[in-house]
């Protein structure tokens, strides 16, 4: 699946042409002269992968060189006319607000600190108009549902919807981050008092003492119980639960009945009315971003060897629907069914299914792949590879690309026990943590050939 996935990459590659704002090129898997930002984040988040042959930040900066004055930046644009493509249900073109996250994926994955010094003038921009044309007098955040990218998913009259609102609250927070790395104290701390806001309001207003959940609020700020979806995730990337709420929100997960389906995890749990088996579009319907999101949010809670599990059961599910037997060949999809392989199904006609949507591929079948089921967390600027191992398995990855640098880690067993065998064109530091074997080493690996025996650490 990894290398099918860069195979139909290179497929799907659209070369600039003379005039365009987009001369490296960019992925193109919407409609015929429409670039999505949020199409575009996503796919960033594996093409940082991709060693710069298919370099993520060229679609990025189109966005960057096409904001307004007042900091506007659309979600479509036409890219032979060079303006932006809204309608009338979501007229400013607003949407999930990825791009400090992005930035700070870039920074670790491609160790550009330059760029941030570049970008965080737009960023910042584009942080003030959310604010000014859609945060309301209560602090919380309304915008149309088209921007929370729950596909055809009733909200039944929400106009605080949770999904967004944790999103905001984690655009801040990597805001913050990056005035951190940029050693911005004015910046860092202007957007650690944004996110601390949010973050009160939404758990003060929005968690449910009963439901133990996140819930939409309606017009008169009360709690939409009905709302019960995927989107109330958003919070464990966001950092907003405590332990103790984190712990509900888990649990549920788990469930059968909520959202753990075999297939992780339905954008509707199992107890909605609206639940599906067949999918019904997103109503049921296991979309690969939203279980990137929710395995991201796992890691911040200590659950990164139940994230790891549920990585794996997804890819499986995207697996047996390319191959669902030994004679035939299916297809990837935007959405799948929860219990059973297969596309997810609308018999309503309410949403359209994308065949090979490759930004929602990607973040299983190669960022997934990297970082949870292998266990890779790299980051270029502090020169480190962490391999984290529930236990020992012979698995790794070879010729990863880290900055025109290629590595190789594999770990197998021999006769002389489990050997961790290393290959490196430039030194780096690697931290291997055993959690069955409750070990756990850093060394510095030099250029070249090495290994190491898992007995002696």
């Amino acid at each position: 699946m990894y290398d099918r996935t860069w195979v139909w990459i290179e497929e799907g590659w659209k070369e600039g042409v003379q005039g365009q704002l987009l001369p490296q090129g960019f992925l193109h898997t919407g409609e015929e002269g429409v670039i999505s930002l949020f199409d575009c984040c996503l796919e960033s988040l594996f093409l940082v992968y991709s060693n710069q042959k298919f370099d993520p930040c060229p679609q990025i900066d189109y966005f960057y060189a096409m904001q307004d004055a007042d900091g506007r930046i659309s979600e479509r644009y036409d890219y032979l006319e060079g303006k932006a493509v809204t309608d009338a249900e979501n007229p400013l073109g607003v949407t999930l607000p990825l791009l400090p996250y992005v930035e700070y994926v870039f920074y670790h994955k491609i160790g550009n600190k330059k760029r941030l010094k570049e970008v965080i003038g737009h960023l910042e921009s584009y942080m003030t108009w959310l604010a000014e044309n859609f945060q309301r007098p209560n602090g919380l955040y309304s915008v149309p549902y088209q921007a929370c990218k729950m596909g055809n998913i009733r909200r039944h009259d929400a106009l605080y919807t949770v999904d967004f609102n944790a999103a905001m609250a984690l655009a801040a927070l990597y805001m913050s981050n990056i005035g951190d790395i940029l050693n911005d104290k004015e910046l860092s701390f202007r957007y650690k008092r944004v996110y601390f806001s949010l973050k009160t309001r939404i758990n003060s207003m929005m968690w449910d003492p009963v439901k133990r959940f996140y819930f939409d609020l309606d017009a008169n700020e009360e709690r939409i119980v009905a709302n019960k979806h995927i989107g109330c995730y958003w919070t464990l990337l966001a950092e907003i639960p405590n332990f103790e709420y984190a712990e509900y929100l888990i649990a549920q997960l788990k469930d059968p009945n909520e959202f753990g389906t075999d297939n992780p995890f339905p954008c509707l749990p199992v107890s909605n009315p609206d639940y599906s088996v067949n999918g019904e579009g997103y109503r049921g319907g296991v979309v690969p971003f939203y279980t990137y999101m929710v395995i991201k949010g796992l890691n911040k809670y200590t659950s990164s060897i139940f994230a790891r599990e549920c990585a794996i059961r997804h890819m499986y599910f995207i697996l047996d629907t390319l191959h669902p037997d030994e004679e035939t060949v299916g297809e990837v999809w935007e959405a799948y069914k929860p219990t059973s392989e297969g596309a997810s199904i609308s018999t309503d006609g309410s949403y359209t299914n994308r065949k090979r949507y490759l930004p929602m591929l990607g973040l299983t079948t190669i960022t997934l792949m990297i970082e949870n089921i292998i266990g890779l967390e790299i980051s270029l600027p502090r020169k480190t590879v962490d391999w984290m191992m529930p236990s020992l398995e012979a698995m790794g990855i070879e010729n990863l690309s880290l900055k025109r640098n290629f590595i190789t880690i594999l770990s197998n067993k021999n006769q002389r026990g489990w050997e961790i065998r290393l290959e490196s064109e430039k030194l780096y530091y690697f931290t291997i943590e055993i959690l069955d074997e409750n070990k756990k080493k850093t060394l510095p690996i030099p250029s070249g050939k090495c290994s190491m025996l898992i007995d002696k650490l």
